[in-house]
């Protein structure tokens, strides 16, 4: 299946679940992340992103929605699918979209992330969602020709503070700008009503990840209310 525009539509105001657990945890196995996502495309998620060449392959298997594919390697700086090559490995897993980080930060390929994007459009057919920091990101993820701009790294990247919940403020400055190109939000959405916030300052689509998939934070949240 080859995501069209059309495809790309029916995402519009949708819920997208991320899928990911951590080296080291109980349900870090790609087949645990097929059946995460399959469990939540049960729930309504339109589409899924899922970290890791296996777990892009197996939730392929798993689900018949849209599949946002990253390959996250190392921790500090630009980290998540770093390189050109890091891209088009995701993208032969089966990646309908290839998340990569659109930050203006040097890459580690000494690619632009213009390069980098054309890269992509030239030996697939996926898209390019770039994962950025600030509205300046923002813009130039835009001029480089990415298909969807997540504000996944807002917070991140030092160029503005970490809100508790999503940055509402550079959904919303980025929204008003009429950049013409899908807008996800993406960063501590950790409930409903802030799904809905994201939505109402001007996202297309909301991504929710640990609020939903990652069972160790969630009983963090619930602990840590019961014995403040």
């Amino acid at each position: 299946m080859i995501l069209t525009l059309d495809g790309l539509e029916a995402l519009r105001s949708q819920l997208i679940v991320s899928c990911q657990a951590y080296p080291g945890e109980p349900m870090r196995d790609p087949r645990t992340t097929g059946q995460v996502a399959a469990s939540a495309v049960i729930g309504g998620a339109a589409a899924v992103r899922v970290q890791g060449l296996a777990d892009v392959q197996f939730t392929r298997a798993a689900v018949e929605v849209p599949v946002i594919g990253l390959w996250k390697d190392g921790h500090d700086g630009v980290f998540i699918t770093p390189t050109l090559r890091h891209a088009l490995a995701v993208v032969s897993a089966g990646a309908h979209v290839v998340a990569i980080d659109g930050t203006r930060r040097p890459r580690p390929d000494g690619l632009t992330l213009k390069q980098t994007v054309d890269g992509i459009h030239a030996e697939s057919h996926a898209m390019v969602m770039a994962d950025c920091g600030s509205y300046a990101d923002a813009v130039a993820a835009v001029e480089a020709g990415a298909d969807l701009i997540g504000t996944t790294l807002a917070g991140y990247t030092g160029e503005r503070s970490k809100t508790d919940g999503p940055d509402l403020e550079l959904l919303a400055e980025i929204a008003r700008a009429g950049i013409g190109k899908p807008l996800i939000a993406e960063g501590r959405i950790h409930t409903p009503a802030q799904a809905r916030q994201a939505l109402d300052a001007g996202a297309f689509a909301v991504v929710v990840g640990t609020a939903i998939t990652h069972p160790a934070s969630i009983t963090g949240w619930f602990k840590d209310a019961m014995h403040a």
